[in-house]
């Protein structure tokens, strides 16, 4: 069987739908558009079929180009592994993995794993990118993505690396001039801090549950740790974040008998895209955070 096909000229054409359109695609990798427009005019031109529909404003996939770029990508990625295995069998996991995580879990447990990871794995290049939200990795190009809580549902694999405990905590300041609450009523007394456009992270694991109306609100969990050491106010947080400052005094938990731990909230899952076999440099990757992590 004859392939009409060439790699190089798929790749272009998985970027396009990734990134949108064909500006995008050659922005992202650096080359001109016309030379992506040329490759995808090659792929319709040799299968004699219209893979993609384009319009002044967007471009979308026939069903013949979606089911057509779905098979690409299980076959490229093959290929790539099968490439990877074999270099495997004589020399280290080497390649690129692209990491993604909150910026307060890059900050608090990734950072600090870095140059041990590369001591171990110096032919890996380890990117890390800092997303806030839920992102599609697929588009941007992300090969492991850390997710705190209840995972979506999706075809995503995924590894549970660990459970991070809620803790409730405030700065020594703040409780010196406002007083430690003894009892869950007793919150409502006390200014409280939270996340913006976020009700499921506004809702404290205590008994009986609490959902807070926060009279200061972030949208980054790092900020809302700034403030809490500021003397701001009282929040609900991981323990991965705070530890630290608990231990050096920068913040004390309050209320600790009162929270409930066990919720979904506390998971820390590694999810990923995979076709078939893990590749050697993504698996050594999730088996490191899962040895190392501090949470």
């Amino acid at each position: 069987m004859t392939i009409k096909t060439r790699s190089d000229d798929l790749q272009l054409l998985i970027s396009v739908v990734d990134c949108g359109g064909f500006s995008a695609a050659a922005e992202q990798l650096g080359v001109q558009v016309a030379k992506i427009s040329r490759a995808v005019a090659r792929i319709e031109r040799q299968l004699q079929m219209t893979l993609l529909n384009r319009t002044t404003r967007r471009l979308e996939l026939t069903e013949e180009g979606a089911r057509f770029v779905d098979s690409v990508r299980q076959g490229l990625s093959t290929l790539a592994l099968a490439e990877e295995q074999l270099q495997s069998h004589s020399q280290q996991p080497s390649g690129r993995i692209r990491l993604d995580a909150a910026s307060p879990f890059a900050l608090h447990q990734l950072v600090p794993l870095m140059s041990e990871f590369r001591r171990l794995y110096p032919a890996i290049e380890l990117e890390l990118t800092a997303n806030e939200g839920i992102i599609d990795l697929l588009r941007h190009q992300v090969d492991v993505a850390i997710r705190i809580g209840r995972l979506q549902d999706s075809n995503l694999h995924a590894r549970l690396l660990g459970h991070s405990p809620l803790l409730l905590v405030a700065s020594p300041i703040y409780l010196a001039e406002h007083g430690t609450p003894s009892s869950v009523d007793e919150l409502q007394q006390h200014q409280l801090l939270g996340f913006v456009g976020s009700r499921n992270l506004n809702r404290w694991p205590l008994q009986p549950p609490l959902e807070i109306k926060p009279q200061l609100s972030a949208s980054n969990g790092e900020v809302v740790r700034q403030l809490a050491m500021s003397g701001n106010g009282i929040a609900c947080l991981s323990r991965f974040m705070v530890a630290k400052d608990i231990a050096a005094g920068r913040l004390q938990s309050v209320l600790s008998s009162h929270v409930v731990s066990g919720s979904e909230r506390e998971q820390v899952h590694a999810v990923y895209y995979r076709s078939s076999k893990l590749a050697p440099r993504v698996s050594v990757l999730l088996d490191f955070l899962q040895q190392h992590l501090n949470l």
